[in-house]
């Protein structure tokens, strides 16, 4: 008791949250996020480097992949929920690539940010049965969808070998994020309830996605 009024354990836990809304404060204004300033990735090195950059200067994406890792907190194979976000941004990437528009991309990223962030605040946690498992899975893969659209956006005709190279690293640098979240969260829930972790985020979560959508649509 207390270490918990000296905020040992909550430390881990402010330093996420402040570091949520910091972010939102520097990225909030811009809606595409382009790690080369817009130019396309002319080789490995450069596809590489925009991949890994697109989702973390993306503060839209990123809120969503830390909150795609945070709810699967507790549930059983949860790992499934933010490996079925990742896998379906790597396929709305594709979509784009292909030339097929999917509507309001800004929009539903925004708003996904912002379901995803009130889930975590109402997380219940005896509901987390499979079917809690699929749907948000499914939720997650949706807004996959069109996250990866806008991804494809930062690389549409771009040469094979940068195309390629900025496609596998932006599922790997989201994979190592979602999943290190989820992995933080697991061991931070071993002293900490696992209601104030993701309440806390949540919140913080929500109010990103409630800036970018206000964002996309008045801008």
């Amino acid at each position: 008791m207390k270490l918990l009024k000296q905020g040992t354990y909550f430390r881990p836990l402010g330093l996420l949250t402040g570091i949520i809304f910091l972010e939102t404060l520097i990225s909030a204004p811009a809606l595409a996020h382009h790690p080369l300033e817009g130019r396309l990735p002319a080789n490995l090195f450069e596809g590489v480097l925009s991949g890994f950059g697109h989702p973390v200067i993306g503060f839209d994406h990123l809120a969503f992949v830390i909150a795609s890792g945070l709810i699967a907190l507790g549930i059983a194979g949860g790992a499934m929920i933010p490996i079925a976000f990742v896998l379906a941004t790597g396929i709305g990437a594709g979509i784009h690539l292909a030339s097929i528009d999917l509507p309001l991309p800004e929009i539903f990223i925004a708003a996904s940010v912002v379901l995803f962030g009130i889930l975590l605040v109402l997380r219940d946690k005896k509901r987390q049965d499979t079917k809690y498992k699929l749907t948000i899975s499914s939720l997650a893969a949706l807004a996959g969808l069109f996250h990866g659209f806008a991804y494809g956006e930062g690389i549409f005709g771009a040469e094979p070998t940068p195309l390629i190279a900025y496609l596998v690293s932006f599922i790997v640098v989201q994979l190592a994020i979602s999943l290190g979240t989820y992995g933080l969260a697991t061991k931070l829930s071993k002293t900490i309830s696992v209601k104030y972790i993701t309440r806390f985020t949540g919140l913080a979560i929500a109010a990103v996605g409630m800036v970018f959508l206000s964002s996309a649509i008045t801008g």
